[in-house]
């Protein structure tokens, strides 16, 4: 094409700019930033995010106004305790109180902690060990490979609650063996879903090409292997919280879990099983508790999931 002056080669040159830039966009594009956007998208995805940041603002600032508004989660004055015994829900106590007269509404938001808590922790635990044993499993094969798959099995052939429920009967109740319990006994399902994704990706060339340079296994496995199967250990790991916190509220519920008089949501539904018909909120506000929070991590895992769904194209 001839440009018959300089300012409108200038003017050509304007208009191609925004088409570059477009370019350079596309050509920046990530996995991870493509997700987000698939993400905001999606309706379910977004509450159960709201959701679980308003679940954790008000469990972590408890403290602040707990207390002196709707009264202490675990302590029982003995001598209004007759007075305040097993209230329906009001303005001065919104989920009623307990047979100790202690404020239910108190109690959800201080188990909202435990909950979260065990959900988070005993996540984090079962994650690393899968992690490093798929990752030996997948990268070594073999032996390795072998044993550590074996070492699976066996893990999942006994029910997963009655395994934790032994383990406990082993270690003792308390919130700290309810994280290891739950954590230790969670890690083979992450590691096969984190061996299959590595079988997929240490063949590409980009591994073999470190692999001839020198890299160590070490190395190529966090630095190239690791960031490209990351993304469905997210997605698992997401679900798994909600799943952790419906373990912890079971071995509450059977009182092998948290010990009283701690605020755990599994603990209140087992105070208020004997009130079901006269007072049946004292389980329905807990079970309510647990069954959005957890429906909210399963949400947001599916979400997550398509999000990162690479076949997936933008509409």
């Amino acid at each position: 094409m001839l440009y018959h002056s300089p300012s409108e080669r200038a003017e050509v040159g304007k208009a191609d700019e925004p088409v570059a830039a477009e370019m350079s966009g596309e050509a920046s594009r990530t996995l991870w930033g493509d997700a987000i956007k698939r993400l905001k998208r999606d309706k379910l995805s977004v509450i159960s995010i709201l959701w679980i940041t308003i679940v954790i603002v008000i469990a972590l600032s408890a403290d602040l106004w707990v207390p002196n508004t709707l009264g202490s989660p675990t302590d029982s004055d003995s001598a209004t305790m007759a007075e305040n015994s097993l209230l329906p829900p009001s303005a001065a106590h919104p989920f009623g109180t307990d047979k100790l007269g202690r404020d239910i509404l108190s109690r959800v938001i201080y188990g909202a902690r435990i909950s979260l808590s065990v959900g988070v922790v005993a996540t984090g635990i079962s994650t690393i060990i899968g992690l490093i044993m798929g990752a030996l499993a997948a990268y070594y094969g073999g032996i390795w490979d072998t044993i550590i798959m074996r070492l699976a099995d066996v893990f999942l052939a006994f029910p997963y609650t009655l395994f934790v429920i032994v383990m406990l009967a082993v270690i003792g109740n308390g919130i700290q063996n309810v994280f290891i319990a739950i954590g230790v006994l969670g890690w083979p399902s992450i590691a096969r879903v984190f061996r299959s994704a590595i079988l997929s990706v240490k063949e590409n060339d980009y591994v073999d090409a470190a692999r001839a340079m020198g890299a160590s296994d070490l190395r190529i496995i966090a630095r190239h292997i690791f960031p490209n199967s990351v993304a469905s250990i997210v997605v698992y790991a997401t679900m798994n919280v909600g799943g952790a916190i419906l373990t912890e509220a079971a071995l509450s519920f059977l009182g092998m879990g948290v010990t009283p008089p701690n605020p755990s949501w599994g603990l209140l539904i087992q105070d208020g099983e004997q009130y079901l018909r006269s007072q049946p909120w004292l389980m329905i506000e807990p079970g309510l508790a647990i069954l959005s929070t957890v429906l909210a991590f399963t949400l947001l895992g599916n979400g997550m999931r398509d999000a990162l769904d690479v076949k997936l194209k933008d509409a």
